[in-house]
């Protein structure tokens, strides 16, 4: 769009702001004129773009007010020129000017202007009349309803340059996410063609210090795929609103739980106190035990080495309760709060992640209807996850129950 294209859309949106009108009825009040105009400038005359018109001279929003032979006298920046005279013999000692068929005796113009000096229009009154206009009181309202006027042109345009900026990082933004999806997606297959063939590899007689390769390149196409995982993950969660779940009624929770304690506990040397006073719970079992990984994973990575990592899950009074807790330095609150936002590590950057696990495992919790947090409590930081504990299987064994007639 071209920028005076630009231009006149964020001058026609000023003009239909409220304060217009209130400023065009001010002007008449004040300066007794009967018609009041903001107009913009082009190449050919000034277009109304707003009007007060109580002598009936018949313009409207969109007529021109064409150049003229002469300039309106004692007018600068030619920012107010009339048509051509009818003709008639100019009055004496003066010009006589014609508006739509009228003889105008009386007129006011002031300039309006972009910050950057630019003319954009006029806020001018004219009458079939003479009135007692020029006064510097009414010169100075008048100037400064034109200054209104511009800054709120200069308003405008900054909002729309902030809007466009915003839509262009929106989109690009998308794009990234977009991106990260496909790049997750076809990355997929070579990580797990690599980890199919250090299995096979490590089936087949090897030397020990071969056989100590294979097992590394295993773990590290591992940690890929974990990568991987966690930027399809993020992917999902900006382009869909939110991680996909698919809750199950009675999800067997505890053997999920217990299952990912097992394989952190069988890789870490780290000392894992688990207490799961649960059973069965509506939720997405296969996220809740992500969540509970990353957690995990977290804490035995970034936690001191000495202190025991301590898990904890129970519903209490309709509230399913998960704590992570583990030892570690003071950590600042403005660095609590940003851990949940995508690749952020802390300030500890031990690990191989990306800084993602964290931020899916809030995603999960919010996904569910529950919500992650992070504190700290005198040398141990306590990650809790809540979420209501719907009861899916009570009610629906209720519903049973009374349509059977059984209580």
């Amino acid at each position: 769009m071209a920028d005076d294209q630009v231009l006149d859309d964020d001058f026609d949106a000023v003009l239909r702001l409220p304060s217009t009108c209130r400023i065009l009825k001010t002007v008449c009040a004040m300066t007794g004129l009967r018609f009041v105009a903001i107009a913009r400038s082009t190449s050919k005359g000034l277009v109304i773009c707003a009007c007060v018109d109580e002598i009936g001279l018949g313009l409207a929003v969109g007529d021109m007010i064409a150049f003229g032979e002469s300039h309106c006298p004692g007018l600068s920046n030619h920012d107010l020129l009339v048509p051509k005279n009818d003709g008639s013999p100019p009055g004496e000692g003066r010009l006589d000017w014609i508006l739509a068929g009228h003889r105008i005796e009386s007129y006011l113009s002031v300039p309006i202007s972009c910050c950057n000096g630019v003319l954009v229009g006029t806020l001018c009154g004219f009458d079939t009349e003479p009135r007692r206009i020029d006064t510097s009181a009414v010169r100075e309202t008048a100037a400064l309803f034109a200054d209104l006027i511009s800054a709120q042109l200069d308003a405008q345009r900054e909002m729309a340059r902030r809007d466009g900026a915003l839509a262009d990082e929106r989109a690009l933004s998308r794009l990234r996410e977009e991106f990260l999806a496909v790049l997750g997606h076809d990355l997929r297959n070579p990580v797990q063609a690599i980890q199919a063939g250090a299995r096979l590899l490590e089936r087949e007689p090897q030397r020990n210090d071969a056989l100590e390769i294979i097992q590394k390149i295993g773990s590290s196409a591992s940690r890929m795929e974990t990568m991987i995982r966690d930027l399809l993950d993020l992917a999902k969660s900006r382009l869909a609103g939110g991680l996909p779940v698919e809750r199950e009624p009675a999800a067997d929770l505890r053997s999920e739980f217990e299952q990912v304690v097992a394989e952190i506990k069988a890789v870490s040397k780290r000392c894992i106190c688990s207490d799961f006073d649960i059973d069965r719970l509506d939720c997405d079992r296969a996220r809740m035990g992500q969540l509970l990984s990353n957690l995990v994973s977290n804490a035995v990575t970034h936690g001191t080495p000495d202190v025991d990592v301590r898990i904890e899950a129970k519903v209490l009074n309709g509230i399913f309760r998960l704590t992570v807790s583990n030892g570690s330095p003071p950590i600042p609150a403005a660095v609590l709060h940003g851990l949940f936002q995508p690749f952020s590590r802390g300030e500890d950057s031990r690990g191989s992640g990306i800084g993602l696990g964290l931020y899916i495992a809030s995603e999960i919790a919010r996904a569910h209807g529950g919500h992650l947090k992070a504190e700290m409590q005198d040398d141990i930081v306590i990650f809790t996850m809540t979420m209501p504990a719907a009861a899916r299987l009570e009610e629906q064994t209720q519903i049973a129950r009374s349509a059977t007639g059984n209580g």
